[in-house]
């Protein structure tokens, strides 16, 4: 970690830790319970949504505050960086905003910390049926949903079609599971020397084989058992056969090698289509995306981004009562077709949007993520410390698949190391 990182952290912790204490310090926040003619004005913030999806907000604000005359919302957009800091200020001294666009990650450690409002509290059982429960309980811990479930995101398999029949596998019956994508990059590695695709050795290559990161409690580490050492020294394996590539990968670079036919297939989301539309015209056009395999948890992960009402609201019921309506089925239907976004929301993906495709590799996309939501889950939900964790994974895996070291004395140091992160 660099000391500029390490500086951002010790801040971070710093303020949650101010923000613990305010928050046993009673209710609202000391903002008039009304404002502007009697109305109810409520500071609403998102991330990095303006100016592209500004027409959107307008219209729904403004349908919002006609059907609710004593409600006046206060839209303000912030960059990803400056968001997190900003709301740990705004709490800290005592002005805090209503309603609040973060990253399940962040709104977890929000939540653990009693900053922001436990949604049960607030929801009907019809309102909470709304939303996929994998994905609203991403941000439930011991009870407590935390955050409301907004636009989110699948993985989907990108596959190159003329790689695959080239090995003499057919594109219209993919493989469903993980262990039938690593034969198949083996057997195209065989046939036509190229690998089966390249990744990221992250965290998440546990969750996938339903290997806990932490115990229940998120005190401890939970991943050191026999099931993780057998799934990293299959992972070794597969890099050994050609399955995947002897690297640590991140997108950009995932993007190049199948850009450059270097490898046959890519687990990503909707974004990657327009990174390969334009590296590699010729590939995107041979391109297809199916469902991804998925591996012993039967889960898809999901990106999702959320809202929360922190605590220091003084107008907490309106605040929830705003926030439902941004993430109910119609307002989630029309961001999604507006941003290319998938909703959390069962009845949204029942319009023809999400079910029609064309044939374009756009809309396979659409339509298959769309098709997973019912499996999907938030992997890191409610971890403490979650990028150094994820950063002491990261390493550990490094070691063991690409340095050779031995598998169960690194797990054995990880776990260790994890545990200290969490005492910090």
């Amino acid at each position: 970690m660099t000391k500029k990182a390490k500086g951002r952290l010790r801040l971070l912790v710093s303020m949650l830790a101010l923000v613990v204490l305010l928050s046993g310090c009673g209710g609202g926040g000391s903002k008039p319970e009304k404002v502007d003619g009697g109305k109810v004005t409520l500071q609403f913030w998102t991330i990095a949504l303006q100016p592209t999806f500004t027409p959107y907000f307008n219209r729904v604000i403004a349908d919002y505050e006609q059907k609710n005359p004593n409600v006046k919302i206060d839209w303000k957009d912030y960059p990803y960086d400056a968001v997190t800091n900003k709301l740990l200020t705004s709490i800290a001294s005592n002005s805090s905003p209503d309603v609040v666009n973060l990253n399940t990650e962040f709104a977890s450690q929000m939540g653990s910390k009693g900053a922001v409002v436990d949604m049960n509290e607030h929801l009907s059982p019809e309102e909470k049926a709304a939303y996929f429960e994998g994905i609203y309980n991403s941000t439930v811990i011991n009870g407590k949903a935390y955050a409301l479930p907004w636009y989110t995101g699948t993985e989907v398999l990108y596959m190159n079609t003329k790689l695959v029949k080239a090995a003499g596998l057919a594109p219209a019956h993919p493989p469903k599971t993980r262990e039938e994508l690593s034969e198949w990059g083996r057997q195209i590695n065989r046939k036509t020397g190229k690998a089966g695709y390249a990744q990221q050795l992250v965290s998440k290559l546990f969750a996938v084989d339903g290997i806990p990161i932490l115990n229940k409690e998120k005190t401890a580490a939970a991943f050191n058992t026999p099931d993780a050492v057998t799934m990293v020294d299959n992972l070794k394996k597969q890099m050994e056969d050609g399955v995947v590539l002897k690297e640590d990968a991140d997108f950009s670079q995932q993007v190049k090698y199948y850009a450059g036919e270097q490898v046959a297939f890519e687990l990503a989301g909707p974004t990657f289509i327009n990174f390969i539309k334009t590296a590699a015209p010729d590939v995107y056009k041979n391109t297809i995306a199916v469902p991804v395999p998925t591996g012993k948890a039967d889960v898809r992960l999901s990106n999702s981004m959320d809202l929360v009402v922190p605590t220091k609201s003084a107008h907490i019921d309106e605040a929830v009562k705003f926030a439902v309506f941004l993430t109910n089925a119609e307002s989630q239907t029309a961001f999604s077709k507006e941003a290319n976004t998938l909703p959390s929301t069962k009845e949204s993906i029942k319009d023809p949007y999400f079910t029609q495709s064309d044939q374009s590799l756009e809309a396979q996309a659409k339509v298959v993520s769309a098709q997973s939501l019912d499996k999907a889950t938030d992997y890191m939900v409610g971890v403490p410390n979650a990028k150094d964790v994820n950063s002491a994974i990261a390493r550990a895996l490094q070691n063991i698949l690409l340095n050779g070291r031995d598998t169960k004395e690194t797990l054995t140091a990880l776990e260790q190391e994890v545990n200290d992160i969490l005492k910090q």
